[in-house]
């Protein structure tokens, strides 16, 4: 409660419209690790807020441009501390080793590292694992020490191509988890806090299809798997000396159509963050006594932001939705309650609604749907319309709060977010039912979000437009060639649309890790043939399309450019050729491609980004842009 009313005060000595991103920090005995500046620094922990701080280490020694912290991890005792910094311009990685001696200076530096965790071994000697990520794929671990007795090894490869590595220490710190996984299946080995050099111990070989995450309380693994009937997520524990799958029991099952977003172990409680039928809830467990609280979060809220906590009386957590910056709640396990943080209620709960309708797909299926808009407005059938979808993976939908989402429902928008098959927002037999030979499922789902809503008096097609980023542009693009009178206006970020000619090329970084989500067309003609049913740049036609903004990247190495530039270029010739038939009246739909610098594969507060595709909206739906600007220039710094 004593932060709370540190941020309280802090809010409100600032604009209410004003927002600030919180770059990764981490907390470890009286000390704060951030990043302030073009700098490394930490302070003590009370005076955080203040500008007493050490400087630790200058990122611009690292002469990158415009380089942050992704990620801090300090070494147990405070010897050292490693961070992760990058650029926006790319997804590479590297991490500094930084030693805490009166004069801090830098012990080491690693390129391309993803996942990286300390622990000690039992000379008291502080060692760093590490992921090293070679063309997007993360199959090497390397351990390494420092000062006197400095060492650098590979601990471990992995050599399938369709699994990655990334490492988690639990959070008593007493073992740290190699977790080996492909978009189905996982594998995960344990490595001894206390015994870093001995060999790792496999908890259960991995099984096609089977997932599993591990934590570990008092010398009891807790295991969160889809093992067993249903084959959705379940809560298992075992004895740490008898790992096995065999020896798991089950400890908590969760309802049907419930996504576990995450879990966080305490020393007497276990804690999960859940979706349930597209609302959110906290289920509190009780290790000592196997009780079970759940609380229903403010129907407001759509995503969760976890903090990182080291105190074992509270759970933090925040939450926040596309349209109001984040909140946050604290759950006192002593008194079993939850609290708010106290200040200003964000007026945006009293000007705007948001509502939890459902479309039926044609095969009877319900898609959830998350809508907002302003309370006041009148005739929604005049109002504009933007859809948002993604449908792969098994990854929901991204709700987080986003500036600009907010400034256009202020000036009228109606914003739906559609859950379609193939995202994770029910569960994992969700993402089943729209990938590999279902991904027309995700298609079906969002051609009856967009029916519904119409139906329903939200907009109308001429008002409508439709947004997505990476996978998500395998729906949009699919719904423009099957069904493009539905949309005034589509606007894409680094679109994946060209399916089937990047999944036969095997020498791409992704098309091995993707096999389970998209199929095998090189070597299943089943596959082949399905995915040339939906993919965007193989039903390209000549017929109306809708005007379409694509955001790419020169170097993005998720999506290749070669595929974007060749969609564009076939739909413009199929647009030509539809024009040369339609007679003088016809307006010709713009087709934009921006290229932008760089190989990150999404900026989302790319302020230029921004601007572009908002002004592109205003134009092609005939609307005055004069007001949107001045709003989001109280959230963008131009």
């Amino acid at each position: 409660m004593d932060a709370f009313e540190k941020v309280r005060a802090k809010l409100e000595t600032q604009p209410q419209e004003e927002y600030e991103i919180i770059n990764a920090e981490i907390k470890h005995g009286g000390f704060v690790y951030y990043q302030e500046g073009c700098c490394l620094v930490r302070s003590k922990d009370e005076e955080a807020d203040n500008d007493n701080y050490e400087v630790l280490f200058n990122l611009e020694e690292l002469k990158l441009e415009q380089p942050f912290i992704d990620c801090i991890r300090v070494a147990p005792d405070e010897k050292y501390v490693a961070a992760k910094i990058r650029t926006e311009d790319s997804e590479a990685s590297t991490c500094i080793v930084v030693k805490l001696s009166d004069q801090p200076v830098m012990e080491a530096s690693f390129p391309n590292v993803s996942s990286f965790e300390w622990v000690k071994d039992e000379e008291d000697e502080d060692v760093l694992f590490y992921t090293f990520q070679r063309n997007l794929r993360c199959h090497d671990v390397y351990r390494a020490t420092f000062g006197d007795n400095k060492r650098n090894e590979r601990f471990y490869t992995e050599k399938d191509p369709s699994f990655f590595v990334f490492l988690y220490l639990t959070k008593d710190s007493r073992f740290l988890t190699m977790n080996i996984m492909s978009k189905t299946t996982s594998e995960v080995w344990l490595i001894d806090g206390l015994s870093p050099w001995d060999p790792p111990v496999l908890i259960q070989k991995r099984i096609h299809g089977v997932l599993y995450y591990v934590e570990h309380r008092d010398d009891e693994l807790y295991i969160l798997t889809n093992v067993g009937e249903p084959t959705e997520f379940k809560l298992m524990r075992t004895a740490a000396d008898t790992p096995a799958i065999m020896n798991w029991d089950l400890f908590f099952t969760m309802k049907r159509n419930t996504k576990v977003v995450d879990l966080d172990m305490f020393k007497d409680h276990c804690v999960l963050f859940l979706k349930h039928s597209n609302l959110l809830y906290v289920n509190v467990i009780g290790l000592a006594d196997d009780s079970v609280r759940s609380l229903k979060l403010p129907p407001w809220a759509c995503g969760f932001i976890i903090d990182t906590n080291s105190d074992p009386k509270n759970c933090p957590f925040q939450l926040c939705s596309p349209i109001r910056p984040p909140k946050y709640y604290t759950y006192k396990f002593a008194e079993g309650k939850l609290f708010e943080e106290t200040g200003h209620e964000d007026p945006i709960t009293k000007t705007s609604r948001v509502l939890r309708m459902e479309a039926k797909s044609k095969d009877g299926k319900l898609v959830p749907m998350t809508v907002f808009h302003k309370t006041d407005s009148e005739d929604l059938q005049k109002k504009p319309l933007l859809v948002q979808v993604y449908g792969a993976y098994g990854m929901d939908l991204k709700m987080n709060f986003r500036p600009e989402r907010r400034v256009l429902v202020d000036d009228g928008w109606i914003l739906a977010y559609c859950h379609v098959r193939g995202g994770g927002e029910l569960g994992l037999q969700w993402h089943a039912d729209g990938r590999l030979t279902k991904k027309l499922n995700g298609l079906a789902d969002l051609e009856a979000c967009i029916k519904t809503l119409h139906d329903q008096g939200f907009s109308q097609p001429s008002l409508t437009a439709l947004t997505a980023f990476s996978a998500g542009g395998v729906l949009v693009g699919a719904l423009c060639n099957s069904s493009p009178e539905l949309l005034r206006a589509v606007t894409l970020e680094a679109p994946f649309l060209d399916v089937l000619n990047t999944m036969m090329d095997t020498t791409l970084p992704l098309t091995l890790e993707e096999l389970e989500e998209w199929g095998n067309p090189s070597s299943d003609e089943n596959h082949k043939n399905y995915i040339k049913r939906y993919c965007p740049c193989q039903n390209i036609k000549p017929q109306h399309y809708p005007s379409i903004h694509i955001t790419a990247y020169e170097n993005d190495e998720r999506v290749p450019l070669k595929g974007i530039i060749n969609y564009t270029e076939k739909l413009k010739e199929a647009i030509a050729e539809h024009a040369k038939d339609s007679g003088e009246g016809y307006q010709v739909p713009n087709i934009i491609l921006d290229i932008q610098p760089g190989g990150n594969h999404v900026i989302e507060d790319s302020h230029k980004k921004i601007t572009a595709q908002i002004k592109f909206l205003y134009e092609e739906l005939g609307l005055d842009s004069t007001s949107v600007f001045d709003n989001l220039k109280k959230y963008l710094k131009f």
